[in-house]
């Protein structure tokens, strides 16, 4: 609904959220991308969540200090995809192309994050729809749907439809990372829960999950910190 630039050394961007259920103003630091957000409960004007902010300034400047900082991607950026880290350089002809450690981005430089992500979003979904194929059949339940987002909270999701949704920037992780949250997603195809049987059936379908889960937990917020900008 809208944002606000807190002035000083450095100048700190909150966004206002609007929320019929909050009772109070709180402020969020997000630990993925470092997003400043400030909630409003419904009847208070923006001012009084401005001066709020404004009060919690010194703090905001603390939480973010030690968050990583936000990378545009364009000529230069040493990118991961996969795993492997690429460096971004110009190159030629019509299309985005990648090897030999390199991914050359032809044309303006100024589109080259939008251009790398439409097609980081093609590889992702041709990833995980192959490892959600496999899953699904070694599970006996198919799935109804997939979809891509760029979402911060989750790495995927299954609904109780059988609907499928899976951040796209888990292209950007190792495959195991990405074999794992598939696996993960699926199995909630048969137990919509994370009960002893849930991680059961994680288990059989992937194998030892252990590693990928704690590569997420401690190098996932890594992969929200570029952006493409789009």
């Amino acid at each position: 609904m809208g944002q606000h630039i807190l002035d000083g050394n450095p100048p700190v961007r909150v966004h206002f959220r609007r929320s019929a259920r909050a009772r109070r103003l709180s402020l969020r630091v997000s630990g993925l991308d470092a997003k400043v957000t400030l909630t409003l409960p419904r009847g208070i004007p923006a001012s009084e969540g401005i001066a709020f902010a404004e009060e919690k300034a010194d703090w905001l400047r603390l939480q973010l200090r030690d968050r990583p900082a936000l990378e545009p991607v364009g000529l230069g950026t040493s990118l991961p995809v996969e795993g492997r880290y690429l460096n971004v350089v110009a190159g030629a002809g019509r299309g985005v192309v990648w090897g030999d450690g390199e991914i050359r981005v032809p044309g303006d430089p100024a589109t080259a994050g939008r251009r790398i992500a439409g097609i980081l979003k093609q590889l992702a979904r041709a990833r995980l729809a192959g490892a959600s194929d496999r899953y699904s059949i070694a599970l006996g339940r198919e799935y109804a749907r997939i979809s891509m987002r760029d979402t911060r909270s989750r790495w995927g999701s299954c609904s109780s439809a059988g609907a499928l949704m899976y951040s796209w920037r888990l292209i950007m992780a190792p495959p195991g990372v990405l074999e794992y949250v598939a696996a993960h997603e699926v199995a909630h195809l048969r137990h919509m829960n994370h009960s002893a049987r849930f991680w059961e059936e994680v288990e059989n379908l992937y194998g030892d999950y252990e590693a990928p889960r704690l590569w997420l937990r401690e190098n996932g917020s890594e992969l929200h910190r570029y952006r493409f900008g789009d």
